[in-house]
């Protein structure tokens, strides 16, 4: 590690105020030493790293860190902050920070030994001595594992061995004491005199800190709690699978992981808690309990079932309430809007070829002329509104399925189904997804025989769970809620004036918030709710012509600011702004992500009052639209288009104003370059010099 840090790269006394000023002032320093080639570019990647996941750990430690095309070298800059930067720990600020930047083509020699570093700070004796030096280059020496000298030094026992743990691609703590190997049965184990067998993978975004940091803290938990942990890393340098042995006599698995885990289904058929990495790292001895715990149950995994990616797990363990209700529901909404998607385009194709009335067309199976437009309209439309049909169901199916994995597939559908079959529509489908969901894990709580097991999944959990969701849905809840979705459907209709002015704004500064997150998913899952009949109302037709609209205009303002004022951007933003051109006319919103990544404070503002501007436009102007996707390529599917167009284009202008008014208010930091001529990058004529900074 004697090339990745040096004294020029730490500052004991880092001053920032922030998780962004304190990567800024880190990475200048990088700058300065040629590390880093375009600032802003480095920060904008660092940026929608944590924008995946913050980089606050327990315990004082920020560790910022990605992999950039604007890094000549693997590095690592260490800042000490006296009042703290907050990083989004849960235990609060952080007063150490490291800043690792890895090239995209980083090879896997210095990942390793990144990675070793961030196994390291789990050390408490590392990072004591950390917060003790007295200077710069003893810092340095200290975190490349050489004995710091001179008066600012700390002694040898606090250093670290920077290559330790170069071969860790698969760790084993073979943790059990010698009183717990020979004279104990585990709770949960197989063998009598053995102690308990975990197998764990860890994987993160980015493969260099987190998924080592995870690794060490459930072996340090595994050590103290008399249990053998088995560890598979799957990190930046790749992984080593773990002996297939080795999780054949394991008794219990621990998934945390925030990108999917590679060969998932090896660990099928065992006790499992899946959750994300940072609980990994910051309640490893809690997971340890909650995977013994479903052993002693006998609750396992089913074989087939593994291949669920965080959207679909039901929230980590540990999480709130909230946190996993959000997922739950946008596990059905991400898995409905394809349906969404697919058959609403069919449906308005339908309509483009043989006019409005073709709702009213015979089946086609008594009824198709090969040679009529009318014949193969009424079939595209045909086709849409059965793929429509299935919009509750898989909403509540999925929602089960983000709850209970494959278990609650069958009693969601079933609850969706039987949704539509009573009218209560997308409500009904909400409730019936998170009573499925909650009556499966109930059910799966009971202790049962062992010999039993093997058909639970299969016969028992859909038969009971079928039942018990059907008799609620149709008996006791299903009648209110069939209420509720028709007051809220007459309430639509009956918008007009200033009302529906403002909901168009609402739903507009909604499609803006999260560019494609929860927020921007919810409102246009009640949008699509609306049309998903196969003759929408003048109101329903009219929110969803003002979502789409609105969701369209953070990319397209996000590339006219580039275009008009392009030295308000780095090289990246104005290449990620001639894509944003195609992705907004698409309606894909997420085409402003890395605009509002590197630059929140003012992107996302700037994009929701243009998206509200927009939303409201479109309901003032009577705009409709039954194609619930598609963009500009639908406009003659739309009511009132020319005013239409008029809406979306004054969003983006008052987007693009605001973003330009607001970047060109910042100012560059102390003694670095501004851009040059036309937001030509300095280094460009100057190798190593100092790329513009942003306030």
């Amino acid at each position: 590690m004697s090339d990745m840090i040096t004294a020029d790269l730490v500052d004991l006394d880092l001053s920032a105020d922030t998780k962004e000023a304190a990567a800024r002032a880190l990475a200048e320093r990088m700058v300065v030493q040629g590390r880093v080639t375009d600032l802003d570019g480095f920060l904008a990647d660092v940026a929608a790293r944590e924008a995946q996941m913050p980089t606050g750990l327990d315990g004082g430690i920020g560790i910022p860190h990605c992999r950039s095309e604007h890094v000549t070298e693997p590095t690592l800059a260490f800042g000490r902050s006296v009042d703290g930067v907050d990083f989004g720990a849960a235990d609060g600020p952080a007063d150490l920070v490291f800043l690792i930047a890895a090239p995209a083509g980083a090879d896997d020699a210095h990942l390793t030994i990144l990675s070793s570093l961030a196994r390291q700070l789990m050390n408490a004796e590392f990072t004591d001595a950390l917060r003790s030096v007295g200077d710069a280059s003893a810092a340095a020496a200290l975190i490349r594992g050489e004995e710091p000298t001179g008066a600012g030094g700390v002694s040898e026992d606090a250093s670290v061995n920077a290559s330790e743990g170069a071969e860790d691609s698969v760790a084993v703590s073979a943790a059990a004491s010698a009183e717990t190997a020979t004279g104990s049965t585990d709770e949960g184990s197989d063998e009598p005199g053995r102690p308990f067998r975990i197998v764990a993978v860890t994987s993160c975004p980015t493969g260099i800190a987190h998924t080592y940091m995870a690794a060490e803290s459930l072996e340090n938990a595994g050590r103290e709690a008399g249990v053998e942990v088995a560890v598979e890393t799957q990190g930046s340098a790749g992984f080593t699978r773990l002996d297939p042995a080795v999780i054949e006599a394991a008794d219990g698995v621990i998934l945390a992981h925030d990108v999917p885990v590679r060969e998932k289904d090896r660990f099928a058929g065992k006790p499992t808690v899946d959750t994300g990495v940072k609980a990994a790292i910051n309640r490893p001895a809690e997971l340890i309990g909650e995977v013994r715990g479903k052993a002693a149950r006998g609750e396992v995994t089913a074989a087939g079932s593994a291949g669920a990616t965080p959207v679909e797990r039901g929230g980590g363990s540990g999480e709130g309430y909230g946190t996993k209700l959000r997922v739950w529901l946008m596990s059905g909404v991400s898995y409905m809007v394809p349906f969404v998607a697919a058959g609403g385009l069919l449906i308005a194709l339908g309509f483009a070829i043989g006019g409005y009335e073709i709702n009213k067309a015979p089946s086609v199976m008594d009824h198709f002329v090969w040679s009529q437009a009318d014949s193969w309209a009424a079939l595209l439309f045909q086709i849409g509104g059965v793929a429509f049909a299935f919009l509750v169901p898989v909403l509540a199916g999925y929602i089960a399925y983000g709850m209970a994995d494959r278990p609650g597939l069958v009693p969601g559908f079933v609850g969706g189904s039987i949704a539509l079959t009573i009218n209560a529509g997308f409500l009904g489908g909400l409730a019936a997804g998170l009573i499925s969901g909650a009556v499966v894990l109930a059910i799966q709580r009971v202790r049962i025989p062992a010999a039993l097991r093997g058909i639970m999944p299969v016969v028992v959990i859909p038969l009971i769970s079928s039942a018990v969701v059907g008799f609620l849905m149709f008996v006791v809840i299903g009648k209110p809620i069939a209420s509720a979705q028709k007051a809220m459907t007459d309430w639509l209709s009956d918008l007009s004036g200033a009302n529906a002015i403002l909901l168009g704004a609402l739903l507009g500064l909604m499609m803006c918030f999260d560019l494609g997150g929860p927020v921007n998913k919810v409102a246009y899952a009640f949008a699509t709710a609306g049309i998903a009949v196969s003759d929408p109302s003048d109101s329903a037709m009219k929110i969803m012509a003002a979502v789409m609209a609105a969701g369209m205009v953070p990319p397209l303002a996000m590339a006219l600011a580039t275009t008009v004022r392009s030295k308000l951007f780095n090289a990246a933003e104005r290449e990620n702004g001639k894509a944003a051109w195609v992705l907004g006319a698409s309606f894909i919103s997420e085409g402003a992500i890395p605009f509002a990544a590197a630059d929140p404070l003012r992107v996302i503002p700037s994009s929701m009052v243009g998206g509200a501007v927009t939303g409201a436009l479109s309901m003032a102007f009577g705009a409709t639209l039954r194609a619930p996707h598609g963009g500009i390529f639908v406009v003659p599917l739309i009511g009132n288009p020319l005013l239409y167009l008029v809406a979306i284009a004054a969003g983006v202008c008052v987007t693009t104003a605001l973003v330009i008014v607001l970047k060109g208010l910042r100012k560059p930091a102390p003694g670095v370059a501004a851009p040059g001529p036309g937001g030509a990058d300095p280094s460009a004529s100057a190798p190593g010099a100092k790329q513009p900074v942003a306030a």
